[in-house]
């Protein structure tokens, strides 16, 4: 007997799964003002990252911070010194999918950095300022309560047995598979 002429009905159960993603690359520039007139960068590190996620109504947003240290010379390459920021910053990350039927009032919330801010280019500018390039890169995804739907057979479980149900196989299916592919740890 196939599941077609089984006497079945629907059953929604209500689970917890990922509802939404989203992923998002960005490209941010800072300009920082040492406190002596910069000759050279020497070095440019982006430290201490922390962030959350929170949702927003188009999708999520990371809000965080992160610490810009440069190491600089001045005075004509004579003498160098660090200068630190500290910056404060919003992603808003956009949802690629979400799920409509999930409940918003369940909602959870988790960004990934994917890529931690990294400094990719330091430049001194006019007026005795520095210009950092810093890419980041996060994942998010919305959890929430959601419904699906499964086949609920009135007899229970104990009625798919290999002799009562038809998976609709045929015993020759296997013939074609090479048994020295087989992992020896099966025997």
């Amino acid at each position: 007997m196939s599941i077609k002429d089984r006497d079945t009905h629907c059953r929604e159960i209500r689970v917890k799964a990922v509802c939404g993603k989203g992923r998002k690359f960005s490209q941010v520039t800072h300009t920082i003002t040492p406190p002596h007139t910069p000759s050279s960068i020497l070095g440019a590190w982006v430290i201490n990252h922390e962030y959350e996620a929170v949702k927003s109504s188009d999708g999520v947003e990371v809000v965080g911070t992160y610490d810009i240290n440069i190491w600089y010379s001045y005075d004509k390459n004579r003498k160098t010194d660090v200068a630190k920021e500290t910056i404060s910053y919003v992603e808003a990350v956009a949802l690629t999918y979400l799920d409509p039927k999930h409940r918003a009032s369940t909602v959870e919330v988790s960004a990934i950095a994917t890529q931690d801010p990294n400094c990719v280019e330091a430049n001194v500018s006019s007026g005795g300022n520095v210009t950092i390039r810093v890419e980041r890169e996060f994942k998010v995804e919305v959890v929430a309560e959601t419904t699906v739907c499964v086949v609920v057979c009135e007899g229970g479980c104990d009625d798919f047995s290999e002799k009562s149900h038809d998976f609709g196989g045929d015993a020759g299916d296997f013939e074609d598979l090479d048994p020295d592919l087989l992992d020896d740890e099966l025997d």
